[in-house]
């Protein structure tokens, strides 16, 4: 079905209206060596008509960053930059490890990109209709059939409307993310990947671009020994254009673009994940207050040595510790646990979160050693009568090896923890089920707020 094409109308990535043959990356020129240079330099231009253009148009024009003496949130880095290449064409006509298709939740042919399941046969269809479905933000595999490529790897982009453009902006970011890292789990090494945002999801170009170029950057910044190459495909000249100004913000090719892109770069470019930052979300500890503990006016009784450990300090000496408002939560936390539980099982009248997962009533008197066991065990025989694949693929709860002591470590990642997403009852099937080979000797519990790494 492909036919290799001649290098000469390869180089430089010129479109065609020809979808049969095949490119390989040596064919494409690499972002280091790329002939185009700065885009952002604009000579003989009017000065305001350039800021405007390269603006953001979610950021104001004063809270973008000014160059003096500020570092470089993204310096000279050669030997990512020798792995980035910018293609105008179809990604399925390269010859690489995986190409990216931008499809919906139900993972259908109507709603991929256009013109991918004719090029990769009836199976690729076929493929899609068994793996369930994928959610907005993650990523699912299957085998690439009548492509040059090996794998082709999709992904569901999220709507987009400005009043929730953070969370766009983080699933979106999740999404590129969760193809890179689909990758390497696959031991694959390159990967072209097209606009994940289309004209139907209503998601402004310009910010996509910049989302999607900043998280591959900062994987590559992690994982660069295990990714050889990256090519963003585009299929439009417009996208080209908005490519061709924006790489040099994110992989500056020598110290003048890295200078400039200093000034150029919007507010916000993410934290260490390419993410939005949520300044409201971000978890404070506060020092605790330096006070000076006054001397007690008479020397302490002496106390036999066996009853050290039960001797309590006044009232006195705890309020150099703690202020009024601390010490008004003071009571024992069993007893407000217990309390707090008996006003919302009379509140709700007999509902309760066991009875709607089938658990039974369990908002009475503590459950017996029999009783626990009995559920349980009902918990683990549903929990392996089920495939729990799509909760695994959610990387909510993993083993993460073992610590320093040896104990095997279950690492939590808050941040993939998407309720709307998410079915309860089948989670908590799913932590009895990971649990289980654990809970007889010590273990270690690792909670990660934000997204962690795959080295993690």
């Amino acid at each position: 079905m492909y036919r290799p094409v001649a290098t000469a109308a390869a180089t430089g990535g010129f479109p065609t209206d020809n979808g049969d043959y095949v490119v390989t990356l040596d064919q494409v020129p690499r972002w280091n060596d790329a002939e185009i240079r700065s885009s952002l330099e604009y000579e003989n231009e009017d000065p305001s008509f350039s800021k405007s253009f390269l603006s953001d148009p979610l950021t104001s024009p004063g809270e973008e960053s000014g160059s003096n003496g500020l570092a470089s949130r993204f310096p000279v880095d050669h030997e990512i930059n020798s792995k980035i290449y910018l293609w105008r064409g179809q990604p399925w006509n390269l010859e690489v490890d995986a190409v990216v298709n931008s499809t919906n939740e139900s993972m259908d042919e109507v709603h991929s990109s256009q013109g991918l399941h004719a090029a990769a046969g009836p199976g690729l269809a076929e493929e899609c209709t068994t793996l369930g479905g994928c959610r907005t933000g993650m990523a699912k595999v299957t085998n690439a059939y009548d492509l040059p490529a090996r794998r082709v790897i999709h992904t569901v982009g999220p709507k987009y409307a400005v009043k929730y453009h953070t969370a766009a902006e983080n699933a979106l970011s999740h999404c590129y993310r969760s193809c890179l890292e689909l990758l390497i789990e696959n031991g694959l090494r390159s990967i072209a990947m097209g606009c994940i945002y289309t004209e139907a999801k209503n998601y402004p170009r310009e910010p996509a671009a910049h989302v999607a170029i900043r998280t591959v950057r900062r994987l590559l910044e992690k994982q660069k020994d295990k990714i050889t190459a990256v090519v963003f495909c585009t299929s439009t000249s417009s996208d080209t254009e908005i490519y061709k100004r924006l790489l040099p913000l994110y992989f500056p090719r020598d110290k003048h673009e890295e200078a400039v892109a200093i000034s150029k770069l919007p507010a916000d470019v993410g934290d260490e994940n390419g993410e939005t930052i949520i300044h409201e979300r971000k978890i404070r500890i506060k020092p605790l207050p330096k006070k000076v503990i006054p001397k007690p006016s008479q020397p302490p009784a002496e106390v036999p040595a066996s009853d050290v450990g039960l001797v309590q300090r006044n009232s006195s000496y705890l309020d150099t510790y703690l202020d009024p408002a601390f010490m008004s939560l003071m009571k024992d936390p069993d007893q407000r646990r217990q309390e707090q539980w008996e006003k919302t099982a009379q509140a709700r009248g007999g509902w309760n979160c066991a009875k709607m997962l089938g658990f039974g009533d369990i908002g009475g008197p503590p459950l017996s050693a029999a009783e626990e066991y009995s559920l349980h065990s009902r918990c683990l025989a549903k929990a392996n009568s089920l495939n729990l694949s799509e909760i695994a693929e959610m990387k909510i709860l993993y083993r993460g090896g073992v610590d320093s002591e040896g104990r095997p470590v279950m690492v939590v990642v808050g941040a993939h923890f998407l309720l709307r997403c998410l079915e309860l009852e089948r989670f908590i099937l799913y932590v009895v089920k990971e649990f289980e080979p654990l809970i007889q000797k010590p273990y270690t519990i690792v909670y990660f707020h934000s997204a962690a790494s795959l080295q993690v």
